[in-house]
């Protein structure tokens, strides 16, 4: 039996995984995310009941019954940085035992759906849709480290778009969950997802800092690969669907859309598009 080191897998004093600081009890295997940790309680105070909190840092946990259904809601903070940290996490709570250090034979496949916002790059996308992402493509780095392997047509589509972008290392494109996404999203908008590495300059906003690629949110809406677009963008989606499928877990992305980058309009009630997206999912999961 092989163990994994104290300095790969890093547990705190109570034996609870370090970033997260939870241990495999407080978890489900759904698990509602957000990035938002004020959003966790949003949700958490539609269960009709609350068994356990916890929050560390970002990592904000609750546990709980939604109509007999054990859930549980978790908050990542922003960025695929931290998705590869929650997930890792996640999954050592799932998959490895945590006294033996020992990966387990048998494994836990968790289901995982994020309910985050994101920005229209379509004019046919309006303001106030609800999103569900067929395709993640990323535009970070963080597939550098690790192997992913890709179907040829999510390998064509990355290919395709670092041509078109000039970037030096090639965006990953990934597929969510079908089952999930038949379950949940049947009545959603379809879509392809771009994440990416920031809020500003890699999403094509000017402030005082000068922006390397101006042109970027362009060359981005005007991207086709066969019959695949780019329909909006975030910053995590894509760190979600590559690490699901590395580690082996149902994973799908829904987005209300609180902006739209052609039209340059805003959600005047953006609570109320998410609260729309929270309830349809807490119904269906």
């Amino acid at each position: 039996m092989t163990q994994i080191s104290e300095t790969d897998l890093i547990l705190n004093s109570d034996g609870s995984v370090y970033h997260l600081n939870l241990k495999p009890e407080d978890i489900t295997d759904t698990i509602i995310t957000v990035g938002d940790p004020d959003r966790v309680e949003k949700i958490s105070n539609l269960f009709d009941q609350v068994d356990f909190k916890k929050r560390c840092r970002e990592f904000v946990t609750h546990r709980g019954v939604y109509q007999g259904k054990q859930l549980t809601v978790m908050s990542t903070g922003m960025g695929t940085d931290n998705i590869e940290i929650f997930l890792n996490e996640l999954d050592a709570l799932a998959n490895i035992d945590l006294t033996t250090r020992a990966i387990k034979e048998k494994k836990t496949s968790l289901r995982i759906i994020r309910i985050g916002t994101s920005g229209s790059m379509q004019e046919d996308i309006p303001v106030g849709s609800l999103l569900a992402t067929d395709m993640a493509v990323g535009l970070d780095t963080l597939m550098c480290y690790y192997e992913l392997q890709q179907t040829d047509v999510e390998q064509s589509i990355s290919m395709a778009l670092q041509s078109a972008t000039g970037l030096p290392f090639a965006p990953y494109a990934v597929a969510g969950s079908l089952g999930l996404k038949d379950q949940l999203a049947f009545d959603m908008i379809h879509g392809n997802t771009a994440t990416c590495p920031g809020f500003y300059g890699p999403q094509g906003r000017t402030l005082r800092a000068e922006n390397k690629l101006p042109a970027f949110m362009d060359v981005l809406n005007q991207f086709r690969h066969n019959d695949f677009r780019l329909t909006n963008f975030e910053m995590e989606t894509a760190g979600y669907y590559a690490l699901g499928r590395i580690l082996g877990h149902e994973v799908l992305s829904l987005n209300a859309i609180l902006a739209n980058r052609v039209t340059h309009k805003f959600a005047q009630e953006p609570g109320k598009i998410v609260d729309d997206l929270i309830k349809k999912v807490l119904d269906r999961i």
